[in-house]
């Protein structure tokens, strides 16, 4: 069990980071859809603790996923 929690917090960190870098280098849809999915995953690790500290942060997450999918291509 702890060592899925780890996998998903490694993974979870490594999407932010990874999407962080992606809106640093211009890639803003991408960028945001990696960050979504990564605070998704970081709220999903904290699901056994109070129901504000996993409801809030999840739905962040899905409205920053919304929001990245609803961006027009900036071209």
């Amino acid at each position: 069990m702890q060592l899925n929690e780890r996998l998903i917090s490694l993974l979870s960190y490594g999407a932010v980071a990874l999407g962080i870098a992606l809106g640093a280098f211009g890639i803003v849809r991408g960028g945001s859809l990696f960050i979504a999915l990564g605070t998704a995953g970081i709220a999903l690790k904290s699901r056994n603790f109070r129901t504000l500290e996993f409801y809030i942060p999840l739905a962040i997450a899905i409205a920053l996923f919304v929001v990245a999918i609803a961006l027009p291509r900036g071209r």
